[in-house]
């Protein structure tokens, strides 16, 4: 059953899609430098999938551009969630995104933002789709993006994250909110590590 999740904060068309790329406006300037991050997470299932869990392994290799910000803007503008998809689809890899008992998937976009508390990782990327799915072709396919958010905090124990794994992104024609609407419930992260100075 489809859930939809309203992203919290409430703002124009023309700012929230700037939102739609998971890129707050208070990010550092960043740059496609190689760096090496590596976090830790263990999803915990909600709803649905209450009493389910696994990890996830989020290494990064270097941040994504103002540029390709702006080019993932603009793709939504035109083209909505399928826009994105075809515009993430065109960018070279910025890490991998691993959980337990698959092989992973490259990150498409990732950007890191400060907050008072620490900071803020947040991901966008196309879904890898299995070959019975896209033998099928049923609804799921409309949901071919993934996105991830860790909320790292100075106080390890208050670090929190939410990865919503087959989604996509709309407006909300009545409230001007963009939604991320979900093909499956989304998963709480929690028990998040820092493993980038081991």
């Amino acid at each position: 059953m489809q859930k939809i999740m309203k992203i919290s904060l409430i703002f124009t068309v023309a700012t929230i899609i700037c939102l739609v790329t998971l890129v707050g406006s208070r990010g550092a300037a960043q740059e496609d430098k190689p760096i090496r991050e590596v976090y830790q997470a263990e999803a915990m299932g909600q709803s649905t999938q209450l009493g389910k869990n696994f990890n996830v392994t989020i290494n990064i290799e270097r941040y994504s551009t103002p540029e390709e910000r702006q080019i993932l803007i603009d793709a939504f503008e035109k083209a909505g969630s399928k826009g994105l998809f075809n515009a993430l689809e065109k960018m070279r890899s910025k890490g991998r995104i691993a959980i337990t008992g698959t092989l992973g998937y490259d990150i498409s976009f990732v950007r890191k933002i400060q907050t008072d508390a620490g900071f803020k990782i947040r991901i966008l990327t196309n879904r890898p789709i299995r070959f019975g799915e896209a033998w099928i072709n049923g609804r799921s396919m409309d949901y071919n993006l993934s996105a991830l958010e860790l909320d790292i905090n100075d106080h390890i124990n208050k670090s929190t994250g939410i990865l919503l794994p087959a989604c996509q992104f709309k407006i909300d024609k009545k409230t001007n909110e963009i939604v991320a609407e979900n093909y499956q419930n989304p998963w709480k992260l929690q028990n998040i590590l820092d493993r980038s100075k081991d």
